[in-house]
C-alpha cells in the first residue's frame, strides 16, 4: 500500500505528467456530461418511457448510455471509427493512398483531414437511420421534418466535437483519445450491471454471485497475459572495428537484443472495428421496420441480440479478417528487415535481406492466428456468460468489447505514466552530482 502511495505521490509530482492527467480528466467529464443532453425536441420522459430497453443495448454501453437517451453524443465517435476503416482499407487498395502514406508527416495530415470529412459523411448517413429507427414518434414534440434536419446538424457536430476531444486526449493529455472515450462510457455502466446484478443475487444465494466475481478475475488475468505476451526473435549486432592498421580497436563487442512481437499486436482495433460495423444492420432495419417488412423485423431482433448465434459468427469472422488486416498494416517484414541491415543487425541462422523478411513474416502469421482466435474467443464470452444465468448487462464485462477495451486502454495508458516516472528518474540521475562530475571530467579531457 505504501508503494501505492508513493508512486501516486510521484506521478503528481512531475508537472507536466499532472497536468496531462488533469487535462485527460477534464475532457472526460465534458464528454459524460454531454451524453446527458437530450436532442432539442425530444421529451425525455417519453423517451425513457419507449425506449427504456433500447433496440441497440450493446451500443448503448460502448457509449455510456448516450444511444437510447437521443443525447447530442448519440453516436459518440462510432462515425469516426467506421471512416478511419475506409480510409485504412483505401490505403492498401490504392496507389494513390499508399503514396500519401509513405509521405511521412504531410501525408499523415493529409489522411487525417480526409478522414474527418468522411466523418461528417457518415455521420449524416447514419444519423438518418438513428433518428428514423431509434427516436419514437410519440417523443418527438416538433415538427416532425424540422426535427429530422436539426437532428441531422447537431449529431454531425456532437460526433466532430467527440473526435475534437479525443485527439486533444491524445496530444496533450494521458493515453490514445479515441480508446478512451470508448472506455469511459463501458466504465460508467459498470457499477450500475454489479449492482443489478447483485440484487438479483439475493434470492438465489450470494455464493454464486461471489463465484461469479472469481470468473470474472480469472478472465481478466487471462486477457492481461494474452495482451501483454511477445513472442521474441533474437537478434545481433556486428562488431564495430574503428581505426586502421595496427591501431584498430574493438568499439563495441557482438550485442544480444531481440524484436517483442506481441501475439496480439493489432491490440483492441479488430474488437473496435468489428463493433463499429455490428451495429449497421440493426440500426439500418430499424429504419424499414415501420413498413412491415419480416426481414428487417429478423434482422433487427438478430443483431440486436448478442447472444445470438447469428451475431456471434458475424462478429467472429469480422474480428478475424481485421485481426490479419491491423496486422499486416502495422507490422511490415520488410521495413524491418531493412532497418536491421542498416542497423547493423541480424537474426543468428538468417541471411540479412529477403530471408530476414520471410522469417519475420512466418513468425508474425504464426503467432497472429493464435491471436485472432483467442479475440473471437473473448469477444463471444459474453454470450455465453448470458447463457449462463448472468444478468444481460453484467454478462457483456466477461469478454467481448468492453473488457479487451478496458483493459488494453488501462495497460496502454499504464505504459505511458511509467514511461514519464523512468524519464524523470533518467534525468533526475543527469542532474545528480556523479553524472555531473563525469560530464566535467570529460570535458577536462576533450581540452588536453
Amino acid at each position: 500500500m505504501k508503494k501505492l502511495i508513493d508512486t501516486i505521490r510521484n506521478i503528481f509530482s512531475i508537472e507536466e505528467l499532472k497536468n496531462r492527467i488533469l487535462l485527460t480528466v477534464g475532457l472526460l467529464v465534458i464528454f459524460r456530461l454531454g451524453s446527458f443532453i437530450v436532442l432539442p425536441g425530444v421529451d425525455p420522459a417519453r423517451l425513457a418511457a419507449e425506449n427504456s430497453v433500447g433496440i441497440l443495448n450493446f451500443l448503448n454501453v460502448l457509449l455510456g448510455g448516450a444511444f437510447n437517451r437521443a443525447s447530442v453524443f448519440a453516436l459518440g465517435i462510432m462515425p469516426y471509427i467506421s471512416a478511419s476503416i475506409v480510409i485504412q482499407l483505401l490505403t492498401v487498395a490504392l496507389p494513390y493512398f499508399q503514396r500519401m502514406q509513405k509521405e511521412g508527416e504531410s501525408g499523415r495530415k493529409r489522411l487525417n483531414q480526409i478522414t474527418r470529412w468522411l466523418t461528417i459523411l457518415v455521420t449524416l448517413g447514419q444519423s438518418v437511420a438513428y433518428i428514423k429507427g431509434t427516436v419514437p414518434a410519440e417523443a418527438i414534440v416538433v415538427d416532425q421534418t424540422l426535427f429530422l434536419i436539426c437532428s441531422m446538424l447537431i449529431l454531425t457536430g456532437g460526433t466532430v466535437f467527440c473526435m475534437w476531444l479525443g485527439e486533444k486526449i491524445t496530444d496533450r493529455g494521458i493515453g490514445n483519445g479515441i480508446s478512451m472515450l470508448i472506455m469511459i462510457g463501458i466504465v460508467s455502466r459498470l457499477p450500475g450491471s454489479l449492482v443489478a446484478e447483485f440484487m438479483s443475487k439475493q434470492t438465489s444465494g450470494l455464493l454464486l454471485f461471489l463465484l461469479e466475481l472469481v470468473a470474472l478475475f480469472f478472465v481478466v488475468v487471462g486477457v492481461v497475459l494474452i495482451i501483454q505476451a511477445v513472442r521474441r526473435i533474437p537478434i545481433q549486432y556486428a562488431k564495430q572495428v574503428a581505426g586502421a592498421g595496427a591501431k584498430r580497436q574493438v568499439m563495441a563487442g557482438e550485442q544480444r537484443s531481440y524484436i517483442p512481437l506481441k501475439v496480439n499486436s493489432a491490440g483492441v482495433m479488430p474488437i473496435i472495428f468489428a463493433q463499429s460495423l455490428m451495429f449497421i444492420p440493426a440500426l439500418v432495419a430499424q429504419a424499414f421496420i415501420g413498413e412491415g417488412n419480416p426481414t428487417a423485423v429478423y434482422i433487427a431482433t438478430v443483431f440486436s441480440d448478442f447472444a445470438s448465434w447469428q451475431y456471434n459468427v458475424t462478429f467472429g469472422l469480422l474480428i478475424l479478417i481485421f485481426t490479419f488486416f491491423y496486422t499486416a498494416i502495422t507490422i511490415n517484414p520488410v521495413q524491418i528487415s531493412e532497418d536491421m541491415k542498416q542497423g547493423g543487425s541480424f537474426i543468428p541462422g538468417v541471411k540479412p535481406g529477403e530471408e530476414t523478411s520471410e522469417y519475420i513474416g512466418r513468425i508474425v502469421d504464426l503467432i497472429t492466428l493464435p491471436g485472432a482466435i483467442f479475440l473471437t474467443m473473448i469477444a463471444v464470452m459474453p454470450a455465453f456468460a448470458r447463457l449462463a444465468g448472468i444478468d444481460a448487462q453484467f454478462a457483456q464485462f466477461y469478454g467481448g468489447t468492453s473488457l479487451l477495451i478496458m483493459i488494453g486502454v488501462v495497460l496502454d495508458t499504464l505504459q505511458q505514466i511509467e514511461g514519464y516516472l523512468l524519464m524523470q528518474k533518467y534525468e533526475g540521475m543527469m542532474n545528480s552530482g556523479t553524472s555531473t562530475g563525469r560530464t566535467q571530467n570529460f570535458a577536462a579531457q576533450a581540452e588536453l
